[in-house]
């Protein structure tokens, strides 16, 4: 093992031997390395954001009250949701499970809604609407 450290020891001093007439390069050298320490810390700013996404995704929405509220359908919209009184997301869930137990969904264009009897007292009398005016015509028969 000494007999190693030996060569080793020499072998170093003969190499600086060679690279001391090359000293011009060594400032170019410095410069690497201070420019390599940065590249190593942008990755560790990009992976500090990836943490704090998840916690967002901890945090629940509260529910807004206003869509809670239970109110009473009209005697035309309760022959098809009951009489009780429902939050109007509820109400426009029985709508849509109505629809889809009667077959009233357009085969064609799946965004209309083919009114039966029932539906067009709710619709104003319009035998066909589309899914986005329907919660329009239905909030009027809500109170």
């Amino acid at each position: 093992m000494a007999a190693a450290k030996k060569s080793a020891k020499k072998a170093a001093p003969k190499k600086a031997a060679k690279k001391a007439p090359a000293k011009k390069a060594a400032p170019a050298k410095k410069a690497a390395a201070k420019k390599a320490p940065a590249k190593k810390a942008a990755p560790a700013k990009k992976a500090a954001p990836a943490k704090k996404a998840p916690a967002k995704k901890a945090a629940k929405r509260a529910p807004n009250a206003a869509f809670m509220k239970p109110l009473t359908p009209s005697a035309d919209l309760a022959a098809i949701v009951g009489e009780k009184g429902l939050p109007r997301t509820e109400v426009v869930k029985k709508l849509w499970a109505y629809i889809k137990k009667n077959g009233l969904q357009d085969q064609k264009n799946k965004r209309q809604i083919n009114a039966d009897d029932k539906l067009k007292k709710v619709f104003g009398g319009k035998t066909s609407v589309s899914m986005f005016d329907m919660t329009k015509l239905v909030s009027k028969h809500l109170s």
